[in-house]
């Protein structure tokens, strides 16, 4: 769960910003504020992961409040001025929300924190680094890095990793999608999930990972292409 809070010197976009965070459940948001000073001071015995800081405000910009919050806390800006966008970014930004934004854009933000923050508990704590399937009536490690594709089954999905090592599992799609870093893997097709870094080419709609052809399903093929592109 993602610690935040919001800093805003406007009420009306801190209720927003609140009532989108209710709706989202990787996230918490721990205050809002109107005033950056009292903020600064609460971030000294409370510390988040997550600012969502408004750019233009009275006392003090944004940008240059962003510069003085603790190392490890990451920011999503929200401003209703666009010139900002490439300083908010070359701040490392999570991202940059251009007001009025509508709730499906906050979310979209708010999942690359999540991605982000997951990503980064992985390159800490190398253990998550594994995926435990109960197959067979034990629990099978398998290294997130040697997995080329899952292909759902109904009820029952086939991991392939490794060397031609296969598990079959009773398990959904949506539940083993849960429990994979979403910047990685991505969900091509109904029966398929794949992760990114093994594709090798894309033709007509087809991704091949080694000798395996995988469809790109029409209502997935949105979501790939902007993912591929990027």
């Amino acid at each position: 769960m993602i610690k935040a809070i919001a800093i805003d010197d406007e009420p009306l976009a801190l209720e927003l910003i609140s009532r989108f965070c209710s709706n989202h459940t990787d996230i918490q948001l721990e205050k809002t504020f109107t005033k950056p000073s009292v903020a600064i001071a609460y971030l000294q015995k409370f510390p988040v992961d997550l600012v969502f800081l408004d750019i233009q405000m009275p006392s003090i910009t944004g940008l240059e409040l962003s510069k003085n919050l603790p190392e490890n806390v990451r920011v999503i800006f929200t401003t209703a001025y666009s010139e900002y966008a490439i300083d908010a970014y070359e701040l490392n930004a999570i991202d940059y929300l251009l007001k009025p934004f509508e709730e499906s854009r906050f979310i979209k933000a708010v999942d690359k924190a999540v991605a982000y923050f997951r990503l980064k508990n992985q390159n800490e704590n190398p253990a998550d680094n594994y995926l435990f399937i109960r197959a067979d009536y034990k629990l099978i490690k398998i290294p997130l890095a040697e997995i080329l594709y899952i292909e759902g089954l109904g009820d029952y999905l086939k991991v392939h990793y490794g060397d031609n090592k296969l598990v079959v599992a009773r398990m959904t799609m949506k539940n083993i999608l849960a429990k994979l870093t979403p910047n990685e893997f991505l969900r091509v097709h109904r029966s398929f999930i794949v992760p990114f870094s093994k594709i090798e080419t894309v033709r007509n709609k087809t991704i091949h990972i080694k000798e395996q052809e995988i469809p790109i399903g029409t209502s997935y093929e949105n979501e790939f292409f902007e993912k591929f592109k990027a």
